[in-house]
């Protein structure tokens, strides 16, 4: 999941070098392809899942909705900064347009001194140790073993529960009424026009 969003995060740094260099260019085609980069980056449900995997259970709600209020507050910052007045004027758009790259590069500069998330490091590397040690780098020393146990627990019942294809997962009555859910809510958020705002 680190080793994600770090590649994530030079995504990011590339997509806004080539909008940031868009107008020294003369090149509109460079905003696209920047935009582009931005739509495919996987940042939104990669720090959910990892911030939400880092965090003691009894803060797991409270960091996730962290991430939507930061999520809401850059949107906020954007528009602001958008305005004639700052980064909005006919001289300064390509930083405009190059900001999305700050958040990734202090991310990408402060991210490889967190450690891997434990439910990871135990769940799909089996790594028992590199898991206690990640916990008490995240969560301080103190007795944690109640949360490995839980972690094991949840991988028993992931052993247990046989993983669907994507094909397998539409074809499959139970999930019909989810599946629709999930395409009408994301279909609407995506033709909502908040992403043009």
């Amino acid at each position: 999941r680190k080793k994600c969003l770090l590649c994530n995060n030079l995504l990011m740094i590339v997509a806004a070098s080539i909008m940031g260099c868009s107008k020294i260019a003369r090149s509109f085609e460079m905003i696209l392809i920047g935009r582009f980069m931005c739509g495919v980056s996987l940042c939104v449900p990669l720090h959910h899942q990892y911030v939400g995997e880092i965090s003691p259970r009894k803060l797991r709600g409270f960091a996730n909705s962290t991430s939507s209020f930061f999520w809401s507050l850059g949107k906020a910052v954007g528009q602001i900064s958008g305005q004639r007045e700052l980064l909005g004027s006919q001289s300064l758009w390509p930083m405009l347009m190059a900001s999305c790259g700050l958040p990734a590069l202090v991310q990408l500069v402060t991210l490889p001194f967190f450690p891997e998330s434990p439910p990871y490091l135990l769940m799909h590397k089996g790594d028992q140790e590199g898991c206690k040690k990640a916990i008490r780098q995240l969560w301080g020393e103190g007795h944690h073993q109640a949360e490995i146990d839980d972690i094991m627990k949840e991988k028993a019942t992931m052993k247990n529960t046989k993983i669907l294809s994507v094909l397998e997962l539409m074809k499959e009555p139970a999930f019909r009424w989810q599946l629709y859910m999930i395409v009408i809510l994301t279909a609407t958020v995506q033709l909502c026009g908040i992403n043009a705002v």
